[in-house]
């Protein structure tokens, strides 16, 4: 199923929002694997995140009322922003109890007990659209070309992301290729929607870490690229990758200074450009 007309309509060039840190760091060796993060990191956020947040949500009320009338859904928008929310919050709630850390839910299941309807594809267009209403994303500054050439390096790369099905959607439409067209190897592509579960927990990163051993490349030797100092830099340093903090943006960069989990927490590199990336391969 393509939703290519659909992101494309909704995608518009946003500029980046400047930040005070500075470049810095060096890595420990060499590396022989990369594996990012995708909201905040290669595609700019409107939300600076894969956003189900509430907040997201209230601000853009007049669109979704919009994009319910143009569905023929027959929900007041706050009624079903309140079921939405409500009913993700429960599906995380059955998952915690089976003994899942960190739970993500398929949205579009979510969708189809809120919409109270059964067509899949309808279900999908709507999750989508509603997705780049509240959340409009575009590629990240010079991620084309930061791409192109990890791929002319034969950089194996690979992602960890908390997402949904729609976010592959994002590669094809936006740059013309899907993620193995782009160099991405589909082993070490892992979503939290695929899994069940997603960052920060360290089993998506552990997961990574025994798949990048099995092609014989060692933890140490792989660099873990975010933008969230506690969802990207604190796992990936626990279980072994090296780290680089993207701070190219000030609406993703997430430094938690406030959390005491992130206190003794510091990247190996700080990168202000994709295109930075590059000179450590």
């Amino acid at each position: 199923m393509s939703f290519d007309k659909l992101i494309k309509s909704y995608s518009r060039p946003v500029d980046v929002m400047p930040v005070s840190i500075s470049r810095e760091g060096t890595l420990k060796s060499a590396i022989k694997a990369i594996l990012f993060d995708v909201y905040g990191t290669l595609f700019i956020s409107e939300a600076g995140d894969i956003s189900v947040a509430k907040e997201w949500a209230d601000r853009n009320i007049t669109d979704i009322t919009g994009l319910l009338d143009k569905y023929n859904i027959n929900i007041p928008s706050h009624v079903l922003l309140k079921e939405f929310f409500s009913e993700i919050e429960k599906g995380k709630k059955r998952l915690m109890e089976q003994g899942i850390n960190y739970p993500e839910i398929r949205i579009e299941e979510i969708w189809k007990k809120v919409l109270g309807i059964e067509d899949m594809d309808r279900i999908k267009d709507f999750a989508v659209e509603y997705e780049l209403v509240v959340n409009p994303v575009c590629p990240m500054p010079h991620l084309e070309e930061m791409l192109n050439g990890c791929r002319g390096k034969h950089m194996p790369m690979g992602v960890i992301s908390n997402a949904q099905f729609y976010t592959p959607c994002l590669f094809t439409s936006l740059l013309g290729n899907d993620l193995t067209g782009l160099g991405f190897m589909d082993d070490l592509v892992l979503f939290s929607y695929v899994l069940g579960y997603g960052k920060p927990s360290l089993d998506i990163f552990e997961k990574a870490a025994g798949r990048l051993e099995e092609m014989g490349i060692t933890r140490k030797d792989a660099l873990y690229v975010g933008n969230d100092m506690l969802k990207d830099i604190l796992p990936a340093m626990t279980v072994g990758f090296q780290t680089a903090l993207f701070a190219g943006d000030g609406r993703s960069l997430n430094l938690r200074s406030g959390d005491r989990r992130c206190k003794d927490v510091s990247p190996d590199i700080i990168v202000t450009d994709l295109l930075q990336i590059l000179e450590y391969i």
